[in-house]
């Protein structure tokens, strides 16, 4: 599952990662996509969670042996459970950077659309009074 969901982000991310125009027709097809990516990365986010509180409990029984062993400190013993999973953790790590960054470009799509409705109602208006004179 760790291999199917860092694919999944670096797909997400490359999607992230175009800069896309300021076009109503693109913004909002990006920002139907945008809606799909933010469900779709709540849900690997939940799944990573899962992988790695799994890891976690799987190698967790070894660590508190050498834990016991060699009396470190609670510091020392909660870097190394979370040297355990950390492969897990980056994955987490990333998927909520990806959702955080899906909810910021999906503002931004709001806020080009209200951009561009605005200067269409300006050129109307303005192509109006014109018309009058």
């Amino acid at each position: 599952m760790l291999e199917k969901l860092t694919k999944e982000c670096q797909d997400i991310q490359s999607f992230l990662e175009v800069t896309m125009s300021d076009t109503s027709a693109e913004v909002v097809a990006r920002g139907c996509d945008l809606s799909v990516y933010m469900a779709r990365t709540g849900q690997m986010l939940a799944d990573a969670k899962k992988l790695c509180s799994g890891k976690k409990k799987e190698d967790i029984l070894e660590a508190i042996a050498y834990i016991s062993e060699a009396k470190l400190s609670a510091k020392v013993q909660n870097a190394l459970v979370d040297s355990i999973c950390q492969d897990e953790q980056y994955l987490v790590d990333w998927i909520t950077r990806l959702n955080a960054t899906c909810t910021h470009q999906l503002d931004w799509c709001r806020t080009l659309i209200s951009k561009n409705k605005e200067e269409l109602r300006l050129t109307t208006t303005m192509g109006r009074e014109f018309n009058k004179h």
